[in-house]
């Protein structure tokens, strides 16, 4: 099946994935968009697990002070190059991630870290377990994994912390 270009491109920009993954997406999928997406999800998520284990030396630290100053958080964001550092995408996760440790006050970056005795469903206090502020339908490690997916590195939240007046 010829896939028109035009569909490529689109797919190309939705995902970032590259031109000929996105061509034979497309025409697995029959030319849909949606399963094509979704195919290329699941690859990119695969590519994205066998990357689990490089070194993240590179990255960034984004701030976020909350209308009014009384409540603030950084988080320090890394991946493996600073190429990808630099890109848009990585830096407005950076800052979402930022706005959802402010908002949602975690305690640990992932599960593996909650303390033992710590009662608390790991949806509260575990950062990566938490469902999206902005989209409650994804989790924050969808939001992590995804972007591992389209940049094609190691991306991980290093570590957090949060300031609030009073506390």
């Amino acid at each position: 099946m010829a896939v028109p270009v035009a569909t490529i491109r689109n797919l190309r920009d939705q995902t970032g994935a590259g031109i000929m993954d996105c061509k034979l997406a497309l025409e697995e999928s029959g030319g849909d968009l949606s399963k094509a997406t979704e195919t290329l999800r699941r690859k990119g998520f695969a590519q994205a697990a066998k990357r689990s284990d490089n070194a993240t030396s590179q990255g960034l630290v984004e701030a976020y002070i909350h209308t009014g100053g009384r409540v603030g958080a950084l988080v320090e964001l890394g991946c493996e190059t600073d190429f990808v550092a630099r890109t848009p995408e990585f830096r407005e996760l950076a800052h979402n991630l930022a706005m959802q440790i402010a908002a949602m006050a975690p305690q640990y970056v992932d599960q593996s870290q909650v303390q033992e005795g710590d009662g608390r469903p790991t949806s509260q206090t575990a950062l990566l377990n938490q469902p999206f502020i902005k989209d409650s339908s994804r989790t924050v490690s969808e939001l992590v994994q995804e972007l591992a997916a389209k940049v094609g590195e190691n991306v991980k939240v290093l570590r957090f912390t949060r300031l609030a007046l009073g506390e």
